[in-house]
């Protein structure tokens, strides 16, 4: 009979506000004061489990252990990924949802999406060079979601755009805010789930037309494991789940900038040495803090590595501190792009975007489009133009989740490169 160890306590009565003012790093810090990958906590007056590093992902990304339903807050249901989203439901329906998004996430779609980027950064591009300066992080959202709205196959109208971008926004700056932008973020995805919705049954009802290949037509008449179409709040919500993670690049694209800034020496690697800008973007991706934890629950009772899993116990998995977890990463406080080159993906150290094969876990179906998003952006920032940074405050604090900088990144006197005019 296996033996039973305590697992490590984080004592004290609850420990909400501490999670609140440490962010990112409170399980690490954790991790690294009770010297374990493991320890029991206390969150809004419930027990939860906090655990990182490799083994502990492999653990968390095992379906038959854990499952998604009801383990995230329902307020962050209600912004980030909306009700009977892809991101709650485990097994077969899980899988069968999830086909949705990677018969979407080709090459070929890929390539779409970055020909229909690629005219977007043109455009703005012009318009930034006639302004003294810039907010890019706000450019960036509007430049990304009218990228996204023409990448499924229907394109904004130019005065409908702000808003747009403004209610997709909302969803990503604001699932862990509390008082009235918690609100804001909460009624800016109601607002656009009710656009989605009506447009979805005009669709279905064919007043309005949209192409057969496009992937909004793919996802309104995708049919359930009953074969039946969809309900029309679902595909709502999953239309969305297209569109919010490709405007929310805009964070990574920021932090390309930041690392610009702050590791000049960078620049002479990435012109001189192609193959470099994929270590570069990598990176910035395991560096920079984004996605803190992701929750689950225990299927059923089990035990591992000596410690007991309770049925119904809640889980937090440490992305931001597995992905800054010495046991795996050398000097991992330091921005050093070389260490990817001789980088193993084992698809459990390295998890910006979550762990484990994308066709049978919770990882994000759409990370190669942002690797590539985000490459495309560093080739204009590295080659097409020319800005200045004027002295504002780019300090990211770890307790503001998404970690936008402060001033969200002015630029200033954006030029075009003469080599870059199209």
């Amino acid at each position: 009979m296996e033996n039973i160890n305590e697992i490590p306590r984080d004592e004290g009565i609850d420990h909400s506000l501490a999670l609140l003012k440490e962010g990112y790093e409170y399980i690490l810090n954790r991790r690294k004061s009770l010297q374990t990958n493991i320890f029991e906590t206390r969150i809004l007056g419930k027990k939860a489990i906090c655990m990182g590093g490799k083994e502990a992902a492999q653990l968390f990304y095992d379906q038959t252990k854990f499952q998604r339903q009801d383990a995230v807050p329902n307020r962050i249901i209600e912004t980030l990924f909306g009700k009977n989203s892809v991101q709650t439901l485990d097994g077969v329906a899980h899988r069968h949802r999830k086909k949705m998004f990677m018969n979407v996430m080709t090459k070929e779609k890929i390539n779409e999406f970055l020909d229909i980027a690629k005219l977007e950064w043109e455009k703005a591009l012009d318009q930034w060079s006639k302004e003294t300066e810039i907010i890019f992080y706000e450019e960036m959202k509007t430049l990304l979601c009218k990228a996204a709205f023409k990448w499924i196959g229907y394109p904004p109208h130019e005065k409908d755009t702000d808003i747009l971008m403004k209610e997709i926004g909302a969803m990503f700056e604001t699932p862990i805010a509390f008082g009235l932008q918690h609100w804001i973020g909460r009624n800016k995805r109601n607002q656009l789930e009710k656009k989605m919705e009506k447009l979805i049954e005009k669709i279905r009802s064919n007043e309005v037309q949209v192409q057969s290949e496009s992937i909004l037509h793919q996802f309104v008449f995708y049919k359930d494991l009953d074969g039946s179409l969809l309900d029309v709040e679902t595909v709502a919500v999953e239309i969305i789940n297209i569109l919010r993670p490709i405007v929310a690049i805009s964070i990574y694209i920021n932090f390309i900038v930041m690392a610009l800034s702050q590791f000049p020496h960078e620049r002479v690697k990435l012109k001189n040495t192609p193959d470099y800008i994929h270590l570069f973007i990598q990176e910035v991706r395991r560096f920079y803090p984004l996605v803190p934890v992701a929750a689950a629950k225990a299927k059923s009772s089990f035990t591992w590595n000596g410690y007991a899993f309770h049925e119904g116990t809640l889980v937090l998995l440490d992305i931001y501190g597995t992905n800054h977890d010495p046991n795996i990463w050398v000097n991992p406080d330091e921005f050093q792009p070389e260490r990817f080159a001789q980088w193993q993906d084992d698809q459990f150290s390295f998890i910006p975007q979550g762990g484990g094969r994308y066709e049978t876990t919770h990882r994000c179906p759409g990370e190669q489009l942002t690797i590539e998003a985000m490459k495309l952006s560093l080739e204009y920032l590295l080659n097409k133009m020319d800005y200045e940074i004027p002295e504002q405050d780019m300090y990211i604090t770890m307790d503001t989740i998404p970690s936008i900088p402060k001033s969200k990144v002015i630029l200033k006197n954006v030029k075009r490169l003469k080599e870059s005019i199209h």
